[in-house]
């Protein structure tokens, strides 16, 4: 029997339709996720003909001259801004061994079946093909999270949602199956005046709670939470929220990539080591 959603996938299709509109506008956080892509990918002495891009948003991920590029976005705004096509990430329509390099910013922290999302990531690529992904961790929005919890201290209600730390991170590449997996972090620092403009700004990204399991937030929590957030302001009157940007770099496995070495194969042991 298949586990329920975590997230509603329907509210996520609309959340995401109605960020499209104005996204240009609040797009810092996945601009900076591509920033360290374009970083990493840039490292690798080969080049790549065949992009898929998941979760596309607007299309700002731009390939390199020559390439070609397959788009999917849950929302049918973006898709459609992005010349791609509408679909979920645990859901590919592509075809196995169809791309040789695959990237994603910004959406799996939103997908209900992540280990499956990444297999279909991983069947997607060529042997020796390189997935790149980038997504909001765990420890990001500490303010915020205490605000609304604080706020409804007497009866707690799941109002954020759950997050992936670095370490899970590189254990869910290893179980989709990608060779020599990577996850690292990167910590961005954004300064808010109150609140209200934090939501503004999750709103704009599509980056609200899309939870299967939610419940109505009531005026008096909403300006409990609002408090509780003011509250942290530092001396200049800015409350400093922090995002962890998780990066993720695995390899489609191929017969020509590097092997760990076998136990026991050392020609030297470590006893004649020490001392040296």
């Amino acid at each position: 029997m298949a586990a329920p959603d975590i997230f509603d996938r329907a509210l996520r299709r609309a959340r995401r339709d109605r960020a499209a509109r104005g996204f240009a506008s609040h797009d810092f956080l996945r601009a900076a996720m591509l920033d360290g892509i374009a970083d990493r990918l840039a490292t690798v002495t080969r080049d790549f003909t065949d992009f898929l891009d998941i979760g596309s948003f607007d299309g700002g991920f731009a390939p390199p001259p020559g390439a070609r590029i397959a788009r999917l976005d849950a929302g049918r705004s973006f898709a459609k801004a992005s010349g791609g096509v509408q679909g979920d990430e645990d859901r590919l329509p592509f075809a196995d061994g169809a791309f040789d390099c695959v990237v994603s910013a910004g959406v799996l922290d939103q997908v209900n079946d992540v280990p499956g999302a990444l297999a279909l990531a991983r069947r997607a690529l060529r042997p020796d093909g390189l997935f790149l992904a980038a997504f909001v961790g765990a420890g990001s929005f500490p303010t915020l999270r205490r605000a609304f919890a604080e706020a409804e201290r007497e009866r707690p209600v799941a109002r954020t949602h759950p997050q992936i730390d670095v370490r899970s991170a590189g254990d869910l590449l290893m179980r989709a199956g990608f060779a020599l997996p990577v996850a690292d972090i990167e910590t961005l620092d954004i300064g808010y005046p109150d609140l209200f403009r934090l939501i503004e700004d999750l709103r704009g990204m599509a980056g609200t709670a899309i939870l299967a399991d939610r419940h109505p937030l009531s005026r008096e929590a909403l300006a409990r939470a609002a408090t509780v957030f003011a509250d942290a302001a530092g001396p200049d009157g800015r409350i400093r929220e922090r995002v962890e940007i998780i990066f993720c770099t695995g390899w489609s496995p191929d017969p020509s990539q590097p092997k760990p070495a076998r136990p026991g194969s050392a020609t030297a042991s470590l006893a004649s080591q020490i001392g040296r």
